[in-house]
């Protein structure tokens, strides 16, 4: 018995102490992994020019989302929407999609400030929460349209969902 006690533990504590190995290896990289987020993001030009036309976004599925209180970045789905630039979490009213999703929970409560990376371009943003209004029908059709995603606008204002735009700094 005392074997099987020891072979259990064994077997279960390996992957949990790889599995936490590697994410801390990962909170310093320059962005996320697929599994784990990552550190700032540093590579990549510095985008100056005019607020761009995001209809480019339509085909890339994610996009490198870094918050800057407190550092660290992650994938998310990019939702462009007439111009406009979008990111969603999803969960949100479940324990489980706070625990996971603890990313929107940060940018809601932290200094709005973001930094995105688009193939390899990087782009300084303001990240503010939406919680009503028109445009939540536009973002909730592309979560459904790109993503399979059941969302519609009166889960988004019910909290389920947080939607957040990603506006140039200092353009809420």
């Amino acid at each position: 018995m005392k074997f099987i006690v020891q072979l259990l533990g064994i077997i279960i504590l390996i992957p949990l102490v790889a599995i936490g190995t590697l994410r801390y290896k990962n909170q310093d990289a320059d962005g996320p992994s697929v599994l784990f987020p990552g550190g700032e993001l540093v590579s990549g030009p510095l985008y100056t020019g005019p607020e761009p036309n995001w209809s480019f976004a339509d085909d890339i599925q994610t996009i490198e989302l870094q918050l800057t209180d407190p550092i660290s970045s992650r994938y998310v789905w990019v939702l462009p929407v007439n111009g406009r630039l979008y990111v969603a979490s999803g969960y949100m009213n479940s324990i489980l999609g706070r625990i996971w999703k603890h990313w929107a929970i940060q940018a809601d409560e932290g200094n709005g400030e973001a930094v995105i990376r688009i193939n390899g371009t990087r782009y300084l943003r303001q990240i503010v929460r939406i919680r009503q209004g028109n445009e939540l029908d536009g973002v909730a059709s592309v979560m459904t349209n790109k993503y399979g995603s059941p969302t519609n606008r009166q889960q988004i204002e019910a909290g389920n969902t947080w939607v957040f735009e990603l506006t140039a700094r200092g353009r809420p």
